[in-house]
C-alpha cells in the first residue's frame, strides 16, 4: 500500500500548479476551478504527510483548506458585482 502513497506526492505537485495557474485568471469561473483543484491538492499532500508523519506539512495545508475555503466564497461573492 504504501507505494502508491509515496508517488501521491507528484500529482499533488501538479494539482498545485494546476490550481496557482488557475487562481490567477481573470475568469471567474476559472478561478473557483482553481481554489477545487487547491483544495484537491490540500488533501493529497495531507494524505502523503500523514503517510510520513510530516506534521508541519499537514498542519500548513489545512490552513491552506481554509483559505481556499475563503477564496472559492470571496470569489462567488464577486461574480455577483456589476
Amino acid at each position: 500500500m504504501g507505494d502508491w502513497i509515496d508517488w501521491l506526492q507528484w500529482p499533488a505537485m501538479a494539482a498545485s500548479l494546476l490550481a496557482a495557474w488557475l487562481v490567477g485568471s481573470r475568469s471567474a469561473a476559472r478561478r473557483l476551478a482553481g481554489f477545487w483543484v487547491f483544495l484537491g491538492s490540500n488533501a493529497a499532500w495531507v494524505v502523503w504527510g500523514l503517510h510520513d508523519d510530516a506534521w508541519a506539512l499537514i498542519a500548513l495545508n489545512c490552513c491552506l483548506a481554509a483559505t481556499n475555503l475563503r477564496g472559492i466564497l470571496k470569489n462567488k461573492e464577486g461574480e455577483d458585482k456589476p
